[in-house]
């Protein structure tokens, strides 16, 4: 996928909705964590994903520095869903473009120690997913980005990534956090083979193994995110032009 060099930050192709399809106003999925390495990406790539394949018009708006969202697009093959590297202070004329451009689902993939592009994307937000990694210090570190969302006042809800595929700790983390005062998604994704492979040339767990149980886990956080942002599970994709 290669940018306009007249825009930089937006691909050519620009998405027209049809008169024929399911009329959706757009909806922004911030993905935050003040903490590297808890699964922002990964989070983003695949929820964008499993809606690109539901029929919608997807883009990701990639705030991070370190790019990781963007160089997986680089590498994928299938034009859906576009990928966007953006900086903070365009994230406004950015929302105005996907919007114009017929986008259904926007999601923000926001940098780690970045107060000030979390806090931006978690106001522009009508959903925000904190993903964490159900260990202590991830979860003693989740606190700077509860507290940072809590004054978005936006509905804000923790989900527990690369989790054991054994054991209790599902259950303890999760008494943890809400504890603690955190809202926490009743769908979690297990630390399996298919996320770390899959987005090595640029696709995903539902496309690497459709039936697998990697793929079964983002279905369900996407049916459940869909719910909570009264997005049907599906809709009818847009000419591309």
């Amino acid at each position: 996928m290669t940018a306009c060099p007249h825009l930089g930050v937006w691909t050519c192709r620009r998405m027209v909705m049809s008169t024929t399809n399911l009329v959706v106003a757009m909806k922004i999925l911030a993905i935050v964590s003040q903490k590297g390495g808890s699964g922002k990406t990964t989070l983003a790539v695949h929820l964008a994903t499993a809606a690109a394949a539901a029929g919608y018009n997807v883009a990701v708006i990639d705030l991070d520095p370190q790019a990781t969202a963007t160089k997986w697009g680089d590498r994928r093959e299938a034009d859906t869903p576009e990928v966007v590297s953006g900086q903070a202070v365009r994230l406004p004329a950015l929302i105005n473009t996907a919007q114009a451009n017929g986008a259904d689902l926007l999601v923000l993939d926001t940098a780690p120690n970045a107060d000030q592009i979390a806090s931006l994307a978690a106001r522009a937000a009508d959903l925000v997913l904190i993903p964490c990694r159900p260990a202590k210090f991830d979860m003693e570190a989740i606190e700077t980005t509860l507290l940072l969302v809590q004054t978005a006042r936006k509905p804000a809800y923790v989900v527990l990534n690369a989790v054991p595929p054994q054991g209790s700790i599902v259950e303890e983390a999760t008494a943890g956090l809400v504890s603690s005062g955190a809202k926490v998604a009743p769908h979690q994704l297990t630390q399996r083979a298919a996320f770390t492979h899959a987005v090595i040339d640029g696709r995903t767990a539902q496309e690497f193994e459709p039936r697998g149980k990697a793929a079964r886990e983002v279905d369900a956080l996407y049916v459940w995110m869909c719910g909570l942002v009264d997005m049907p599970t599906s809709g009818r994709k847009g000419k591309v032009a």
